[in-house]
């Protein structure tokens, strides 16, 4: 089911850890006061990780109540960020590569060099 998360306006990671004790109200406030977000904008999906990188929770509100998602992988590690601790927003090709355990930070493979000699 979460593999094929889609059809969300936005979706907003937090790129750090979370404390995953947190339920609905708690998660909810921190969209507010941490992201600066309104965690009832309809269709939007806000992520947290723990420290342990092989569960997150999800939070959505659905106009009548807020859905909680929470997964816990068996076997692998999501490759969560946790460089900054602010709300990233994503795409849906990002959300697919992070929950199919890729990292969601394009990083160049090719380094320009300046050479002025020749070996």
């Amino acid at each position: 089911m979460l593999s094929k998360m889609n059809g969300f306006e936005a979706i907003y990671l937090y790129a750090g850890k979370s404390d995953l004790r947190k339920g609905i109200d708690g998660l909810a406030a921190l969209v507010k006061e941490q992201f600066n977000l309104n965690p009832f904008q309809k269709n939007v999906l806000f992520l947290f990780c723990g420290t342990r990188s092989d569960r997150f929770k999800g939070l959505v509100w659905e106009g009548d109540g807020f859905c909680l998602v929470y997964k816990r992988i068996e076997a692998g590690r999501l490759r969560w960020p946790r460089s900054q601790q602010e709300a990233v927003q994503l795409s849906q090709a990002e959300l697919q590569r992070l929950l199919d355990g890729m990292t969601i930070l394009e990083r160049p493979t090719i380094k320009k060099v300046n050479c002025t000699q020749v070996f």
